[in-house]
């Protein structure tokens, strides 16, 4: 027996969709799609609260949506989810394919692999990111699962909702669909490890400056929420890193949204110990503060070198120096830099000043200045300065090497009328 997809007839409302839809396709509101729909009123609700911004620069995609009643049996697990685990369950959910009726109806028996929005985070594991959907030849019946072998999550199409030919194609599912991995069921039994950030890194010592930017910013607490589903991994820099920034780099004086970005920019929005840091797979990895700013941005490069874990901003190379906590689904490790992204602070490298060490380039001439844009500074100048005795000893330096061209000129003269006798 085929599947058969119940058509909804072509509406005045749904036709002034069509036309909105056709003429600006980037504005792409899927909410507004569901909206005629009251079955699906908790499922777009989810949606428009959590991934619709994903959504809008769309302009080919199949999204499975999950009737109320379907939703309802699950509703406790995702209301435990953090704000940021729930979006990934949901992103989970968006396939970047337009699929037609006719297409599901064409899927071979082995099954077709397709990638979910899920998979762009970089946060699913190989290609656990991806749907497999299979349709069985005897009954029509199309399922859609996770790749991975023994998944327990997978849902059966009922029916197609609405089509936007070539570009949009909803179908409803019986089920909520779950990445393989990402532990859903653990979320609603485990009791959540309520791990006090700030306190955990005064009580490691050597973060006094990053656990005061942290409580002073309030995006502390979002980390905390963040601690369930598939965890978090913090890389916090040393009260010596910060206090190693040169003066130009003034991250003081950053207005609050950015310095909040920056301090997003140390978390990675999964759960690695440093054996996984070790051997991590991709080494280009998002940060919280991608999510916030766009796919592609924000990123971090993690590698192996010389035996040590190296994450590179692209302007900025910084080693982790120690395991500061590390509990699933928490970890914080130390680091010897400040992490700072080239978005904010240049696409030029920074030199970080070490104590005695003049500045290369010109006999202990200040580096140019690059500090982030007039645009982005709201406050004083940055408390954050070289280390004492800097600043006395490359001048010290600089005196004693002008002092030693004039001795070289002197001697110079004399020799020329030594010879000249």
């Amino acid at each position: 027996m085929a599947i058969t997809f119940l058509i909804s007839h072509f509406t005045p409302t749904a036709l002034l969709y069509f036309l909105l839809l056709s003429s600006s396709i980037h504005a792409l509101n899927i909410t507004t799609l569901l909206s005629p729909y009251p079955d699906f009123s908790d499922f777009t609700d989810l949606i428009s609260s959590s991934i619709s911004g994903d959504l809008l620069p769309r302009s080919s995609l199949t999204l499975l949506a999950v009737p109320n009643p379907f939703l309802s049996s699950t509703s406790a697990l995702t209301r435990r989810l953090s704000p940021s685990s729930r979006a990934d369950v949901l992103r989970y959910h968006v396939l970047l394919e337009y699929l037609s009726p006719s297409a599901l109806l064409r899927i071979p028996p082995s099954g077709k692999l397709v990638t979910t929005l899920y998979q762009t985070t970089g946060r699913a594991t190989n290609n656990f990111g991806s749907v497999n959907i299979t349709r069985d030849p005897s009954t029509g019946v199309v399922s859609i699962r996770s790749p991975a072998p023994f998944s327990p999550s997978n849902a059966t199409v009922l029916s197609l909702v609405t089509n936007l030919p070539y570009n949009v194609s909803i179908f409803s599912v019986n089920s909520l669909l779950v990445p393989y991995g990402f532990d859903l069921m653990a979320s609603e039994t485990r009791p959540p490890l309520g791990l006090n950030i700030t306190k955990a890194l005064i009580d490691g010592h050597n973060f006094n400056v990053a656990a005061s930017m942290l409580a002073a910013s309030g995006v502390v607490e979002e980390f905390e929420a963040d601690e369930g589903g598939a965890g978090i991994t913090l890389f916090v820099p040393t009260d010596t890193a910060f206090s190693n920034l040169p003066s130009n780099v003034r991250l003081q004086s950053l207005a609050a949204d950015k310095k909040a970005v920056v301090l997003k920019f140390h978390v990675l929005h999964s759960y690695y110990p440093l054996g996984s840091l070790e051997s991590i797979v991709n080494p280009v990895q998002p940060t919280l503060a991608t999510e916030d700013m766009g796919a592609g941005s924000y990123t971090l490069n993690i590698s192996r070198i010389n035996g040590s874990v190296a994450i590179n901003t692209g302007i900025v190379q910084a080693s982790v120096t120690q395991t500061v906590f590390d509990q699933k689904p928490v970890s914080i490790f130390g680091v010897s830099e400040v992490l700072l992204p080239r978005e904010i602070f240049g696409k030029n490298p920074i030199l970080t000043p070490k104590p005695g060490t003049p500045l290369p380039g010109s006999g202990g001439a200040p580096p140019p200045d690059i500090s982030p844009s007039p645009e982005s500074l709201t406050g004083p100048p940055s408390h954050l300065s070289s280390p004492p005795g800097f600043r006395e000893e490359i001048r010290s330096k600089a005196a004693a090497a002008i002092g030693g061209l004039g001795s070289f000129g002197i001697a110079s003269c004399c020799i020329g009328l030594y010879l000249m006798v």
